[in-house]
């Protein structure tokens, strides 16, 4: 399943994860790449979409758990995802307008850690999401949150 292309991004199936595909950013010095590692995303359904990281020791804070802030990282790249895999939107030009994240369980640094995203409704300019983050069936956070896509500029 790669993605069709659209500036900014890149995306191929993974050789190493059968049915999940790259979801990168071709500048390797920005906040995506050098702060979240490697990312994978796949369809779930129409409507969601799964998006994976691997946790390793960066991502922890000092109790040796994924730190929250990575976590709603995830969570906020997850938007981003969902847009640009299921609505084909221009990712990169969209921007979070709220997010709200409730923490249920820590996530640890020893397995994959997942968010699955569902798209709530699109209208013209805004889409409305709402995902949770497991790990190894677990849940580890909840958000639902609202982006803006990006003003057509002819």
């Amino acid at each position: 399943m790669a993605l069709k292309p659209i500036a900014n991004f890149v995306s191929a199936p993974s050789p190493d994860h059968p049915g999940w595909s790259t979801f990168a950013i071709d500048d390797p010095t920005l906040f995506n790449s050098v702060v979240m590692g490697q990312l994978l995303i796949r369809n779930e359904s129409e409507r969601s979409c799964r998006l994976r990281m691997f946790p390793v020791r960066h991502h922890s804070n000092v109790l040796g758990a994924i730190h929250g802030g990575m976590i709603m990282a995830l969570a906020d790249v997850s938007l981003f995802a969902v847009t640009r895999l299921l609505l084909a939107a221009d990712a990169a030009g969209s921007v979070t307008l709220d997010m709200s994240t409730q923490f249920i369980g820590g996530g640890r640094l020893d397995a994959p850690l997942d968010v699955v995203t569902e798209v709530l409704r699109e209208t013209g300019r805004l889409v409305f999401v709402r995902g949770l983050l497991e790990q190894e069936g677990q849940l580890v956070a909840a958000f639902s949150a609202s982006i803006r896509k990006p003003t057509r500029r002819d």
